[in-house]
């Protein structure tokens, strides 16, 4: 397969952006998610998370989650010109121009290491400085030679559940607490597991391009079906963990309902992928359109029970 691309002339630039950022609907609402689950869970009131320094570590996690898109659409052309799922991230990437675009990301992660600093000097917390740094970092490894996490199977789903899942979640706490409490820290690596968990399942569509471009991602090494097993069995353990911290913080029942929509959301998109050939999964975009939507709704529920519950 040829994977020469020709970006199409004329295509507006905000459009390119957005694809390179991958800010489709309903991503942008799922970053929001990630970047203020921490300051949800140890905030005691709602007026807490709009004080400046919680604003501040909220923007400091969506620009770095911003900064890995941006990072790995630039050294990923090549393996995305052979994605039919990704051709127009790909024509996106080589419109900006993957030196500029790989430039952009280090703006971002340097600007989300600022807000951070800014942060930290508004609070005196310097758990938040700390997490984004450790952020920004696994972003890089993740995407730069010669470490580059990606390619690296084991690896891969690892370091997403920490510079997505579990560190954000320090950065926006850190804005509120100096540090979490003991049920916190349970809630937090429930969501980085959740997230590499997430990771897992979401890299199945790529399996032949990666594979076809030598990039050894967990699909390509050990097939579809080994990669959607090991995502459940993640998710099965990011419940656990959730579960444990909701009931130990907020009740039982706030347990149950937490867990309960994330468990159904995420079985749906289990079943799914099931119910294809290892070899024939539903594409990114559909997975995009049809499943996320049923995932965002479970991930905007955790965002709102600590702030009824507690």
């Amino acid at each position: 397969m040829s994977t020469t691309l020709r970006a199409r002339p004329h295509s507006p630039r905000w459009r390119d952006v957005v694809l390179a950022h991958r800010l489709e609907y309903p991503f942008p609402l799922r970053y929001l998610c990630y970047a203020l689950w921490g300051a949800c869970y140890v905030a005691t009131r709602p007026a807490e998370l709009v004080r400046l320094p919680v604003l501040l570590a909220v923007l400091a996690n969506l620009v770095q989650i911003m900064a890995l898109n941006m990072l790995n659409t630039a050294v990923d052309v090549r393996t995305d010109a052979r994605n039919p799922g990704k051709s127009a991230v790909a024509r996106a990437a080589l419109r900006i121009g993957p030196a500029r675009a790989a430039v952009l990301a280090g703006v971002e992660l340097a600007v989300g290491l600022l807000l951070a600093g800014m942060v930290v000097a508004l609070t005196g917390h310097w758990l938040v400085a700390a997490a984004a740094a450790l952020v920004a970092a696994l972003h890089l490894l993740y995407n730069v030679e010669p470490v580059r996490l990606k390619r690296r199977a084991p690896a891969n789903p690892l370091a997403l559940g920490l510079s997505v899942g579990f560190l954000p979640c320090l950065v926006s706490a850190g804005a509120v607490r100096a540090l979490p409490g003991g049920p916190a820290w349970l809630v937090f690596a429930g969501f980085g597991v959740l997230v590499a968990g997430r990771a897992l399942w979401w890299s199945v569509p790529d399996r032949a391009a990666d594979a076809a471009a030598g990039l050894m991602t967990p699909p390509a090494r050990f097939g579809g079906r080994a990669t959607i097993d090991a995502s459940g069995v993640l998710t099965g353990g990011a419940l656990a963990l959730l579960g444990a911290g909701l009931a130990l913080r907020y009740g039982a029942a706030v347990a149950t309902v937490g867990t309960a929509a994330t468990a159904a959301a995420s079985a749906g998109v289990l079943a799914l992928l099931y119910r294809y050939r290892a070899q024939a999964p539903p594409s990114a975009r559909h997975l995009r359109t049809h499943v996320m939507p049923l995932l965002l709704t479970a991930d905007l529920l955790l965002v709102a029970l600590p702030l009824a519950g507690g």
